[in-house]
């Protein structure tokens, strides 16, 4: 980066014997600055000179040429008008900077120049350069030559010669230009012999060759030895370039033809500067080196005697300076940091030893302070302060008072007195040391920086600082603009701000020990007790710390006028003016000032009118705006490097003036506020007091002491020894004191805004927000309040935002904002019970060693916003909602809910903790709690029923419901309600409890269900028909209650269920409904108490389902109030037994047999059956059973009924056909559940806990379904008797939790549970009567179909009698009605074919039709051979008018005879042949009957009628085969078998030898192979 305004530059000393620099000058010095060099450091890496500046100084005049710059400043000062001096500022074009070039009138050309004996207290050029003239060769061997030569040997060592210490400390190269003049032989000579044109002039071709003039000079004064220095230059001046008045006027006579194109006067200038730099840089390592070597020999002889620092810091710092002369500005900034260091180890050993070495003791105390410390003591006493000797005034150079005023207001600067000097002399102070190494320090980092500021326009800006904060003046004129190359490096200036921060502390300690050395010196004089006497003068003391305060003020003034930059992009300032019409200036930032106005979020309105209450926008974000010409520059640089952290080190400045300026007001009781904001958390603590525990005087003495200072102590507040301006306007009145705490405070919050450092920005806030408090202005202080008051509480700030939370709520008080009112006090309230938490939770906590100490706020200084509070909340439209745990820590439940005697409400206790420290009025208690199990059941809530107060700490409450319904529950939902104020509690149920974090610490409580309190049952109806809906049965038990009217609603709990309460009907009860039931809503007036009431409906089901759910609510009035009970019972709705039925048709009867079997694994009773008849048919049945039928699930019930047919019944649409199967049964399971429910409530009555009974019965009925496997009720069936063993191993604890205590102090829990284990001891086996009838058994009546026939065939084959069997032949056979027959023996049979239609009860007489059936009869082969007509068809003719079968009502009231069965006509008789074929019972043939189709229905016709149709498809039939199920015997027709058993037979078996006949037949014997 260019360095457009850098003081460091190397002198480079040219001599002009022949006035030819005027010619050169245009050319030379636009290349100048040189830029990008290089140099190889002795000790570290190689170090980059972007660029050095030269200063072209004439050998025989004191001006100078220096590199060309252009002047910062708009106002048109003479360049040597303006002092320059070395303090880190920018310099003007052709000041020259040197120790002793202070005084305008030396010259600095002076001969002989005396050399410094100490080293680094000289400036010498670094490169010296002769310009030659020479026009000719006669001119160089003339005269020229030897000038060079004489010039040479008095400017430059010799050649050869070994240069001395000292001549290495100003080492300098030299250099030979030599300016070529046109129109001269020279002009027309090439620079080298070689570079001559090839054609020349006939003239040349005849002379010999000879060397240029430039070729001379190098041989001539060049080094002959490999890799000399080349130091020899030639530049041409063009003809343009000349004026008139020099150009020769005469040509050469013989030219040369030769001329320099542009390229090669462009390299002969390249050539030239590359010449400096390399000469420039060379003289500048000679002296590097031998500072370096000087330094080293100078630190290795420390310890020894006579060593000096100062001498030693004059030398290395002649290092730094030469560092700095070249731009390694860098290396010259860590010279002075070790200088530093230095000077810290030997004013520490000096502190340490207390010697003070002739050679190295600095100066106790500075006469300038000690000067001003005197003439403010005199002020402050009012007498004239005379001095005895005339003051020296080192501060400046001249005697104008006004010049040395001018730079008052800069208290660090290098220049501000002769430093040097008195480092040299050995006479300085450790004051002015410090001061002055700090000073280099900052006038090296402003240049690292880039800073462009000039002195005057650094006094400027002190100046416009002073005038427009306290005294309202517009800002001056922007400076001009940088170029867009030349920005800030905003790194530097931040470590420039982090330095200072770290400087003034520190010199403020030496400023302080450098007075009190002053004055103590003095006393010392007067004989006084030396610094003891100085110290305790309150007098001398105020002085002391006023110069300290001063001075450490103006240096942060200073460190911030320096550090300006427009890079910062600082917001506008957030106070608002005092006055609208002319409003204040803050202090300004002049590089920033130029800049539009942005629209900042950090604006406050503080009007009356502002809406304060709204939360403003986070102060680290700046609303966009119209970009301008002006801005382009700050755009560009906007996100530099360093910018935030520039931005927090000049917040810091800011704040440790703003801290400064405090201290000053707080001995002038100007105070900031933050003294009376109120304490809280602090009250108890107990004042600390200062013990001297040395003195021996009592308390009386002292007080009295105390008291006689107090005034003494007043009277030195003085601003007597401020020097500072804007300090000491600041302290003259209240007003500009408190202007300037806002403007330093506004201007340090603004730079943490752009630093993004929240923290500090909310702490500078609440800076100016208790400022705001304590002078009044509460509208300003509520906006900042109300900023800041949410980000301490998030920081854990928890004390300091109570304190500010107070202050809020009383600016708001005050300003009548109730709205916002209410909101602060309700946080304050809020925050104070949240510390009051945690100092319960840390007092009852368990402590493991030390802990740290909290402090907690003081309930004192809280009391009374509570009432205030709420007062203020009447005032609200709308209801405030806020957590219950704002206010309370602890609800929990308090023992178990307590109940009525004499109506079912309930009571439940609860403990409450408020963390409030006022009492809290409570106008209503609203608890809902909610099932733990059964989601879906009704919510029950907890009322207050009168207003109470809840005191702090423990509070009980009692709230009432007149709902007692049963079950677990949990508290989901707390309400608090005080005036217009609403602390609600949610909570999801389910979810486990944290003890630590929780409101509701035990939300559990259960509620058992009163034997004597109202109760509602659900039962399925004990009277089942299938073929109707079934229905369900609420029962209604009022228990104790005297309703006075009640209304019960059901809903259907069970999905795809619906209830049809239209249909509903009291059942077995005189109360009736009111008014007729709909919507599942049933109506009653006065039912007496201990009547039982039923409603029984019917119900549907979308699908199949074992259970269904219904919910049923009861709300009832009493005499004692308004009652509300709901309960939601699953009753099992599946059918307990199954039937299957098995038709066999009969020509005159239909047998039916039916299978009732059980549908679960309980045995079930059945006491009797019954098919019920119906208008077209009757049944029969055998005799019953004379006790009940047990039906096991795998053994089934057989019943079978004979059903016929009615005649004479005309079959009509609404004719009932079907018939009904009743049965009466009983589940067993059901029976041994009402028993052991009859015996626990037997056993409860007369008895404590006879209220427990249905809480006792619905927890065992359950155990005992499950309890008892089928194997069990089996076994109890069968012996009679059930065992109640299973019951003894279940835990029945925790089935009574929550039951609480009886009033004999008895745990109703271990009660029961005695109870429990009593009564099973005692009933080991319960009887179960087998054999008995109950009163009201359950029946089921199914709905019995009989299937319709069209015809049924009866077929039977019957054996004709032998004929003329001789009577011998079957004697021997035993008397059977089976026939007996034997093989091969020719049977004749006739196969007897009947029919009937009786069964037919779909189709009408009228359409009935012919019939045509076939028959076949068919056997196995090798049982039967058939003979005769084994198939065959037949016809079965419709019903006519004139028949004996039957007869019907006709329409005239006639009896119409009707052909419903076959006749001896239309019965067939067809003859057979069965010839048995093997021996066996043998079954008959099988005859089967088919329907013969016409050939239309057979190839798929379309054939008409319906199913009883003759020709239809419909045509159903049965076949009754008589003969199914009988056999005929076939026998052998032998008597009688010979057989040999030896293996003579066909195939080694037995040989038959005779066989006998039966009959007595003379059968012979034959061999059967």
């Amino acid at each position: 980066m260019e360095q457009s305004y850098s003081t460091s530059k190397v002198t480079v000393e040219y001599f002009d014997p022949h006035d030819v620099f005027k010619l050169l000058a245009p050319g030379l010095v636009p290349r100048l600055p040189l830029r990008n060099l290089h140099w190889q450091s002795h000790a570290g890496p190689l170090r980059s000179i972007d660029t050095l500046h030269i200063e072209l100084l004439s050998a025989g005049d004191k001006t100078s040429v220096t590199s060309p710059v252009a002047s910062p400043h708009a106002s048109g000062h003479h360049l040597d008008t303006v002092i320059s001096r070395e303090d880190g500022f920018q310099t003007q074009i052709g000041a020259k900077l040197s120790s002793e070039g202070l005084d305008p009138n030396v010259n600095r050309n002076s001969t002989p120049a005396r050399r410094h004996q100490i080293p680094g207290l000289r400036r010498t050029p670094y490169l010296k350069v002769l310009l030659v003239r020479c026009d000719d060769n006669d001119s160089y061997k003339g005269h020229v030559r030897q000038d060079i030569r004489d010039w040479i040997k008095t400017h430059t060592p010799p050649s050869g010669s070994k240069r001395n210490t000292a001549e290495n400390h100003d080492a300098f190269e030299w250099l030979i230009i030599h300016v070529v003049i046109p129109n001269t032989v020279a002009a027309t000579q090439p620079r080298d012999s070689g570079s001559a044109p090839e054609k020349t002039s006939a003239v040349s071709k005849w002379r010999p060759g000879s060397s240029t003039l430039f070729e001379k000079l190098r041989s001539d004064f060049n080094t002959s030895s490999k890799g000399g220095v080349d130091r020899i230059a030639q530049i041409r001046i063009g003809v343009n370039d000349v004026p008139y008045d020099i150009l020769p006027r005469v040509v050469p006579a013989v030219p040369s033809g030769y001329s320099e194109t542009e390229q090669e006067t462009e390299n002969s200038w390249t050539d030239l500067v590359s010449k400096f730099r390399s000469l420039i840089l060379s003289s500048f390592d000679l002296r590097v080196s031998q500072y370096e070597e000087d330094i080293r020999e100078k630190d290795s002889q420390r310890t020894l005697p006579g060593w000096n620092f100062c001498t030693f810091f004059i030398l290395k710092e002649g290092l730094a300076r030469g560092f700095e002369s070249v731009g390694l500005v860098e290396d010259a900034l860590v010279g002075y940091d070790e200088l530093s260091v230095g000077l810290d180890m030997i004013v520490q050993d000096q502190a340490s030893t207390g010697s003070r070495s002739a050679t190295n003791a600095l100066l106790s105390y500075t006469e300038e302070l000690k000067e001003i410390a005197l003439k403010a003591k005199a002020a402050i006493t009012g007498s004239e302060y005379e001095d005895d000797e005339e003051t020296v005034d080192l501060q400046s150079q001249t005697d104008d008072a006004q010049s040395k005023d001018i730079y008052d207001d800069i208290p660090i600067s290098s220049t501000k007195k002769s430093y040097r000097d008195l480092i040299v002399a050995n006479n300085v102070s450790v004051f002015d040391f410090r001061c002055y190494i700090f000073a280099r320090q900052i006038s090296l980092l402003l240049r690292l920086g880039n800073a462009w500021s000039t002195r005057e326009e650094l006094l400027a800006k002190l100046k416009e600082q002073q005038e427009s904060v306290l005294h309202g003046v517009a800002p001056r004129a922007p400076p001009p603009k940088q170029k867009e190359n030349e920005h800030e490096d905003l790194t530097m200036l931040a470590e420039i701000c982090r330095r200072t921060l770290e400087f003034i502390p520190t010199v403020s300690q030496v400023m302080r020990n450098d007075v009190f050395a002053a004055l103590s010196d003095m006393a010392k004089a007067d004989g006084d007790d030396a610094l003891k006497a100085s110290q305790a003068d309150p007098m001398i003391e105020e002085v002391v710390e006023n110069l300290v305060a001063s001075f450490a003020f103006s240096i942060a003034q200073q460190i911030l006028a320096q550090t300006s930059t427009k890079a910062l992009p600082i917001p506008p300032s957030t106070l608002t003016p005092q006055d609208a019409q002319e409003p204040k200036a803050a202090i300004p930032e002049p590089k920033t000032m130029m800049h539009p106005a942005r629209s900042s979020s950090l604006i406050i309105q503080t009007g009356r009118g502002a809406n304060v209450g709204r939360p403003l926008p986070s102060p680290n974000v700046f609303p966009g705006r119209q970009p301008s010409a002006s801005d382009d520059q700050a755009q560009s640089s906007f996100l530099k490097a360093g910018l935030e952290e520039l931005a927090a080190k000049r917040a810091e400045l800011y704040m440790l003036s703003r801290n400064i300026l405090a201290e000053c007001g707080k001995k002038r009781g100007w105070a900031d506020g933050w003294a009376t904001v109120p304490v809280i958390g602090e009250s108890t603590m107990v004042e600390m007091v200062d013990i001297d525990l040395d003195g021996d005087d009592d308390d009386d003495e002292k007080s009295e002491t105390e008291v006689q200072e107090t005034p003494a102590t007043r009277e030195a507040v003085s601003i007597s020894g401020v020097d500072s301006k804007l300090l000491k306007t600041a302290l003259d009145n209240r007003e500009d004191f408190y202007r300037l705490y806002e403007t330093l405070t506004d201007k340090a919050l603004r730079h943490y805004t752009v630093a993004d450092h929240t923290h500090s920005v909310k702490t500078s806030m609440a800076d100016i927000a208790v400022l705001k408090y304590h002078l009044g202005d509460y509208a300003a202080a509520s906006s900042y309040f109300w900023e800041t008051i949410p980000f301490f509480g998030e920081s854990g700030w928890s004390l300091l935002e109570l304190s500010m939370l107070v202050m809020c709520s009383r600016c708001l008080k005050q300003l009548q904002r109730k709205d916002e009112y209410v909101k602060v006090v309700l946080k304050l309230l809020t925050k104070a019970a949240a510390a009051e938490r945690d100092r319960q939770q840390q007092k009852s906590a368990f402590r493991l060693g030390k802990q740290e100490d909290v402090d907690y706020p003081d309930s004192e200084a809280i009391k009374g916003f509570l009432d205030d509070l709420l007062a203020a909340t009447k005032t609200l439209p709308n209801e405030l909602r806020i957590p219950l745990s704002s206010f309370i820590s602890i609800v929990e439940v308090d023992g178990p809910p307590e109940y009525h005697q004499g109506r079912d409400g309930i009571s439940l206790n609860l403990k409450v903790n408020s963390l409030l420290v006022d009492n809290l009025r409570i106008d209503n208690v609203k608890v809902r709690v909610v099932g733990i199990v059964n989601k879906s059941s009704k919510d029950i809530w907890f009322e207050l029923t009168e207003p109470t107060t809840i005191k702090p700490g423990k509070n009980k409450l009692k709230l009432n419901s007149n709902s007692a319904i049963p079950g677990s529950y949990e508290i989901d939902k707390v309400d608090f309600k005080a005036s217009n104020l609403h602390l609600h509690h949610e909570r999801e149920a389910g979810q486990p409890v944290d003890k630590a974090s929780d409101t509701l610490q035990s939300p559990y409580l259960a509620i058992y269900h009163r034997s004597e309190t109202l109760d509602v049952k659900l039962r399925a109806s004990k009277h089942i028909q299938l073929d109707r809906n079934n229905t369900v049965d609420v029962d209604l038990d009022p228990g104790w209650n005297n309703m006075l009217n009640a209304e019960i609603r059901v809903k259907a709990a069970t999905g795809g269920l619906r209830l049809l309460t239209s249909e509903a009907k009291c059942i077995s009860s005189s109360i009736n409904f009111s008014k007729k039931p709909e919507g599942g809503l049933f109506c009653f007036g006065a039912i007496p108490q201990n009547s039982t009431v039923r409603i029984r409906f019917p119900y549907t089901v979308e699908q199949e389902t074992f259970s269904i759910s219904i919910r049923i609510e009861v709300s009832y009035t009493t005499e004692d109030g308004s009652f509300f009970f709901s309960k939601t019972p699953v009753v099992e709705t599946a059918l307990a037994l199954g039937v299957n039925v098995q038709d066999v048709f009969k020509h005159k009867a239909l047998f039916s047999r039916f299978t009732v079997s059980t549908a679960s694994q309980s045995p079930l009773r059945l006491f009797k059956s019954e098919l019920v008849s119906s208008e077209v048919f009757d049944s029969e049945f055998g005799a019953p059973p004379s006790a009940p039928v047990v039906i096991f699930p795998k053994q089934p019930a057989s019943l079978l009924y004979k059903i016929m047919r009615k005649m004479g019944v005309k079959i009509g649409p609404k004719t009932k056909k079907t018939m009904y199967l009743r049965l009466h049964y009983s589940v067993l399971q059901d029976e041994i559940e009402s028993l052991v429910e009859d015996s626990l409530t037997e056993s409860l009555e007369d008895k404590p806990l006879r209220p427990f009974s249905r809480l006792i019965c619905s927890i065992v009925i359950p155990h005992v379904r499950h309890g008892l496997t089928g194997q069990d009720l089996e076994r109890a069936v069968l012996l009679g008797s059930v065992p109640t063993a299973f019951l003894s191993s279940i835990n029945w604890a925790k089935y009574f939790v929550g039951l609480g205590k009886a009033p004999d102090g008895t745990d109703y829990s271990k009660a029961l549970v005695s109870f429990l284990r009593t009564w099973q001891a005692e009933h080991p086996k319960l009887a179960l009567e087998i054999y008995s009838v109950p009163a009201e058994p359950r029946s089921i009546l199914i709905p019995v179909d009989i299937p319709s026939l069209t015809i049924v065939h009866t077929a039977d084959v019957r054996l004709q009698p032998p004929p003329q069997q001789t009577p011998s032949a079957l004697s021997s056979l035993p008397d059977s009605p089976t026939p007996t027959v034997c093989t091969n023996q020719l049977l004749p049979a006739i196969l007897h074919l009947k029919w009937t239609r009786m069964w037919d009860t779909t189709t009408p007489p009228a359409e009935q039709t012919d019939l045509e059936f076939s028959y076949e009869l068919a056997a196995p082969q090798d049982t039967w051979l058939l003979g005769g007509r084994r198939k065959g068809h037949f016809v079965i003719p419709a019903p006519s008018s004139p028949s004996l079968s039957g007869a019907v009502t006709g329409a005239g009231g006639a009896n119409v005879k009707v052909d419903y069965e076959s006749t001896p006509d239309t019965e067939a008789e067809i003859p057979i042949l069965l010839v048995p074929l093997r021996e066996g019972w043998l079954p008959y043939p099988t005859v089967e009957i088919r329907e013969v189709r016409p050939y239309e229905d057979a190839v798929g016709s379309p054939v008409g009628g319906g199913a009883g149709a003759g020709t239809g498809p419909g045509v159903h039939f049965e076949t009754d085969v008589r003969n199914l199920g009988e056999t005929v015997r076939v026998i052998a027709d032998r008597a009688r078998v010979t057989l040999s058993l030896d293996a003579s037979g066909p195939g080694g078996g037995p040989l038959v030898l005779d066989v006998e006949r039966l009959g007595g037949g003379a059968g012979r014997g034959r061999v059967v192979a």
